[in-house]
């Protein structure tokens, strides 16, 4: 019988092991980031259209995708770009001031934004220090707008190693009702928090493992593996994770939580 548990939400893995895990997968982020691109359109409509924005941010930008949406949709507005890894931030072709920094610390004078963009980035942080820091520097009316990721995300990777060996393999993540409420506590008004599904499809487990590699979501905090692991727990794993297979593939789960806020 599996064992497949929900990872609670807690301790993130460290900023230096983020940082170095991103530095490295920044020449191949763009090619295995297509559920991350849809995230992106998906956020982008959520916006209101009568939202006014002379200064917007995009808070753990990566190699700046959203850039370019953001500029098309706000033509006027000055576009700032900022990341941890100085590696993402060297991959954006986009002009727009780049800024490397931390979620939780922004390098931002306070009441100075009009919109805080952040697509699939705060769950790397410490989401209720990134909450507070967005309403610090967004200006009275100022729209927040968030990406994340819910606990049912990657849950195929849970079963596949449910009953393989005893390490996490993904992040913990926060619920609805929690975002919803450490928005709140935040000091945020009109609070909307939607839930969808993307999901992903890959040929085989190898080239699932190398895709996660890739966008540099496999770095999870306490309890990760830091030894290789062997060819038959991989044969085990891989077998399990056959099950799941569907027409299209084997299947990968992104649980899509959207924030929108007023400060």
């Amino acid at each position: 019988m599996s064992r497949e548990l929900t990872p609670k939400a807690g301790q993130r893995p460290s900023k230096a092991r983020v940082r170095q895990s991103f530095e490295r997968a920044a020449p191949t982020y763009d090619s295995a980031a297509d559920v991350q691109r849809r995230i992106c359109g998906q956020l982008l409509q959520g916006l209101p259209g009568d939202a006014t924005v002379g200064r917007l941010l995009d808070a753990g930008c990566g190699t700046g995708y959203a850039q370019a949406l953001l500029q098309a949709r706000f033509p006027a507005a000055q576009a700032l770009a900022l990341d941890l890894s100085a590696g993402m931030l060297q991959q954006i072709t986009a002009a727009c001031a780049r800024l490397a920094g931390d979620l939780e610390h922004l390098p931002l004078v306070t009441a100075s934004l009009d919109l805080y963009w952040s697509s699939l980035a705060v769950q790397w942080c410490e989401l209720p220090n990134v909450l507070q820091e967005a309403r610090r520097v967004l200006r009275v009316d100022g729209r927040l707008a968030l990406a994340s990721l819910g606990p049912q995300t990657f849950h195929e990777l849970r079963h596949a190693f449910a009953d393989v060996d005893q390490y996490r393999h993904t992040l913990g993540f926060h619920s609805v009702d929690e975002i919803r409420q450490m928005a709140s506590a935040a000091g945020f008004a009109a609070v909307d928090v939607q839930e969808s599904t993307e999901t992903a499809h890959y040929a085989d487990f190898k080239s699932l493992l190398h895709a996660v590699k890739a966008i540099g979501a496999n770095q999870i905090g306490d309890g990760q593996r830091r030894s290789l692991m062997s060819r038959q727990t991989f044969l085990r794993a891989e077998t399990a994770f056959e099950t799941l297979r569907t027409a299209a593939g084997l299947p990968l789960t992104y649980d899509v939580i959207t924030l929108y806020a007023r400060a």
